[in-house]
């Protein structure tokens, strides 16, 4: 799959950035990290023109994750509220709890999302589930696409032919940030509810 990518990059040029980064934003198995890397050691190759490689990376970052929002914002909500929803036990003040946690820090969580594999796409359907309005979710999303794609392209532009060595080491790390920053909210959120259990 990571070197049919780099292939339909090489076949299809900027247009292939941009669908790939939208389809694997949504949620399909595309290596967004590796299309990113390779794509930078591409414009350190000359093969392709760093403008419109950024650019179309960013659009591509941007649609996916606007999509993401939507599909939570629609048929997210409508599954809330169906039949599903009430056997899960999902009520409307833990629907607004929240939308107001985002609206306090969880907004930080779309731009830390763009680092965690597997994360980036759940938050932006939780912000949409949860109705957060659209302009507190594209200020952060929006500024965590532009952080996470210049830092993917310039890893590959910078060390050249160790690009996918690098990686390698970025990803491990980054995967077991993800999991001790994962203990650390389940135990802060453990902490939270039985406190208001108690009370």
């Amino acid at each position: 799959m990571e070197s049919a990518v780099l292939q339909w990059v090489a076949t299809y040029g900027y247009l292939a950035i941009f669908g790939l980064l939208v389809l694997g934003i949504v949620g399909l198995p595309i290596p967004d990290e590796f299309l990113l890397t390779g794509c930078g050691f591409l414009i350190y190759r000359g093969q392709l023109h760093p403008i419109p490689a950024f650019a179309s990376a960013l659009a591509g970052s941007m649609c996916g994750i606007t999509c993401s929002y939507t599909i939570g914002r629609t048929l997210g909500w409508k599954f809330l509220h169906s039949r599903a929803g009430r056997w899960l036990h999902i009520r409307d003040y833990q629907i607004r709890w929240v939308h107001d946690w985002f609206n306090r820090v969880g907004h930080w969580a779309l731009i830390i999302g763009y680092f965690v594999p597997g994360v980036r796409h759940f938050t932006a359907i939780v912000a949409g589930t949860s109705k957060l309005e659209y302009h507190g979710f594209a200020a952060f999303a929006y500024t965590g696409a532009l952080l996470w794609v210049s830092t993917f392209l310039f890893l590959g532009y910078h060390f050249g032919p160790r690009w996918e060595q690098i990686l390698g080491v970025v990803e491990h790390n980054l995967k077991e940030a993800s999991i001790v920053a994962g203990v650390l909210i389940l135990t802060y959120a453990a902490i939270v509810y039985v406190r208001r259990a108690r009370r």
